[in-house]
C-alpha cells in the first residue's frame, strides 16, 4: 500500500486526497487551518485510511521515507512558504530522495526554479498539472506531471489508478517532460479552455441576439451539437445543462440572472504572455482573455452605450448551421494555436513533449476533453510535416460559412472577438504574402533597423530621405 502526504484541503485538495484513499493509499493530511482538517475528517474520514496531522513536523514524521508529498495550495508565495516549512530545521528536515509534487496551477518558471533549488538538496520536485475541476479530482482527473522522472515513477502506480479513463483502455496520465513541462502544458490547456469558453459564448450571443432564440431552444441546440461527432465535448455538454437550470432565488432561468462580467485567475494571461515570449501567435486565446477584461469594464461600456444610442446597424441574420461551422473551425484554430505553443516551448526548453500523447490524456477527465482531440491525436501520430488532410478538408469545405457568420456579427453590432481572431489567424497562415514588408520599410525609415530583401541574402538599409 502506498503512503503519501497531502497539504491543502481546499475543494481540489480534499477530493484528490479522497481519490487517493479510495484507490488504496494511506494519506497523511495537513492544512494550515485546523478547522478544515477537522471538517474533512468528519465528512470523509470513513472513506479510507487518513492520518490527521496537526503540525508540519507530525505530518512529515507520519510518512515513511522516501516520502511523496502533494501540495494543493495557491500558486506563488504560498507554495514557497509550504516548501520552506517542510525544509525548516525548526520542524523536521525532509530526507534526500523525498519528493514534493506541486499539483496546483503554478507558473512553469517557478517550477523550474524549485526543481533547481530542491535538487541541490537531494529532493525531487514534480510539477503536475491537474485538470477536471472538483468532480474530476474525485472521480478521475487528467494529470500532466513534469520534472523529476524518479518522483513520477514512484507515484505512477497510484496516479494510474486515480486518473480518468481515456476511452481507449488507457488512463489520462503520462509523464510530459522535464523541467516545468507539466505546468506549462497545464497552463496552455487552460488557455485553450479560455478560447473554447469564449467561442461558445459568442455562439450563444448570436443565437440570442441575432436569431432571437429562447433558453430552451438554445439548450436543445447545444444538446444536439453535443451528440454530433465534431462538437461533442464537456464544455458543450455543460452549456446545454446551464440553459435548463432554474433560478432558485427568482423567476425564470438562472442564466438570465447571472452578471455578464467574467473573472480570470491568470493562466489564460500567462498563456498569452508565454506566447509573446516565444513568438507564437495565439490570437484566439488572447481575444478570450481580452473579452473577460472587456466584460469587467462595465462603467466604460455604460458610458459608450449611452453616447451611441443612435448608432445604426444593417442587421444580417445567419443560420444555426453556419454558427455551428463557425464554432467548429474556430475551436480547431484555438486548439491548433495551443499545440503550436507547446511544441515551440518544448523545442526551446528541450522537454520532448509528445503532442499525440498529450491529446490522448486530454480525452478524459479534463475540461477541454472533446471529440476533436482524437483528430488531432491521429494527425500528430501520422508523423507527417504536412497539415493533417482531414483538417485541411474541414477548412476548405466550410470556411465560407465561417466568414458569413463573422460578417453578420459585424453588421449587426455583435462582438465576436475570438471567432474573428480565429479567422484572421487562419487567413494569415494560408497567405503566401503578408504586408509586413511595409512594416520593415517603416522601421528602417524611422529607426534604421534594416530590412531583408526577397532577391538576395543579408540585411539592407535604404536612404529613405
Amino acid at each position: 500500500m502506498q503512503h503519501i502526504g497531502l497539504i491543502g484541503l481546499g475543494t481540489m485538495g480534499a477530493n484528490l486526497a479522497r481519490n487517493a484513499a479510495k484507490n488504496g493509499a494511506t494519506v497523511s493530511i495537513f492544512n494550515r487551518t485546523r478547522e478544515k482538517t477537522d471538517a474533512f475528517m468528519q465528512a470523509h474520514g470513513s472513506e479510507g485510511k487518513f492520518i490527521l496531522c496537526s503540525t508540519i513536523e507530525e505530518f512529515v514524521q507520519s510518512i515513511p521515507a522516501p516520502r511523496s508529498i502533494i501540495l494543493m495550495v495557491n500558486a506563488g508565495k504560498p507554495v514557497d512558504d509550504v516548501i520552506d516549512s517542510l525544509l525548516s530545521p525548526i520542524t523536521y528536515h525532509l530526507s534526500p530522495h523525498d519528493a514534493i509534487i506541486d499539483a496546483g496551477n503554478s507558473h512553469f518558471t517557478d517550477t523550474e526554479r524549485r526543481i533547481a533549488s530542491l535538487g541541490a538538496k537531494g529532493i525531487h520536485f514534480l510539477g503536475m498539472g491537474v485538470s477536471g475541476g472538483e468532480e474530476g479530482a474525485l472521480l478521475g482527473p487528467s494529470m500532466m506531471p513534469g520534472g523529476s522522472s524518479e518522483a513520477f515513477h514512484r507515484l505512477e502506480p497510484l496516479l494510474q489508478k486515480m486518473a480518468a479513463k481515456d476511452g481507449s483502455g488507457g488512463k489520462c496520465i503520462a509523464y510530459v517532460g522535464g523541467g516545468g513541462a507539466g505546468h506549462f502544458v497545464k497552463m496552455v490547456h487552460n488557455g485553450i479552455e479560455y478560447g473554447d469558453m469564449q467561442l461558445i459564448a459568442e455562439a450563444y450571443h448570436l443565437m440570442k441576439s441575432s436569431l432571437k432564440m429562447t433558453n430552451a431552444e438554445i439548450a436543445d441546440t447545444f444538446e444536439a451539437w453535443n451528440r454530433s461527432r465534431e462538437l461533442k465535448s464537456f464544455l458543450i455538454e455543460i452549456t446545454a445543462k446551464i440553459f435548463r437550470q432554474n433560478d432558485n432565488l427568482g423567476e425564470g432561468k438562472l442564466i438570465d440572472a447571472i452578471k455578464g462580467a467574467a473573472r480570470q485567475k491568470g493562466t489564460g494571461k500567462w498563456t498569452t504572455q508565454s506566447a509573446l515570449d516565444l513568438g507564437v501567435p495565439v490570437p484566439t486565446i488572447t481575444a478570450a482573455v481580452d473579452a473577460r477584461f472587456m466584460s469587467a469594464a462595465e462603467e466604460q461600456r455604460s458610458l459608450v452605450t449611452a453616447s451611441m444610442t443612435d448608432l445604426e446597424f444593417s442587421p444580417r441574420k445567419t443560420t444555426l448551421r453556419s454558427i455551428k461551422d463557425a464554432l467548429l473551425l474556430s475551436k480547431v484554430s484555438s486548439y491548433a494555436q495551443g499545440f503550436k505553443l507547446i511544441a515551440e516551448a518544448s523545442r526551446v526548453h528541450g522537454w520532448n513533449v509528445d503532442l499525440a500523447e498529450l491529446c490522448r490524456i486530454w480525452k478524459g477527465g479534463c475540461i477541454i476533453r472533446s471529440s476533436l482531440l482524437k483528430t488531432f491525436e491521429e494527425g500528430f501520430r501520422s508523423q507527417t510535416k504536412m497539415v493533417y488532410p482531414p483538417l485541411i478538408e474541414l477548412f476548405r469545405s466550410r470556411h465560407a460559412k465561417w466568414r458569413k457568420v463573422i460578417a453578420a456579427g459585424a453588421l449587426s453590432g455583435i462582438p465576436l472577438p475570438a471567432m474573428s481572431a480565429s479567422l484572421s489567424w487562419f487567413d494569415g497562415l494560408r497567405s503566401t504574402w503578408l504586408p509586413q514588408n511595409l512594416t520593415q520599410a517603416q522601421r528602417d525609415f524611422f529607426g534604421a533597423h534594416g530590412f531583408e530583401r526577397i532577391d538576395r541574402e543579408g540585411t539592407f538599409h535604404a536612404d529613405w530621405k
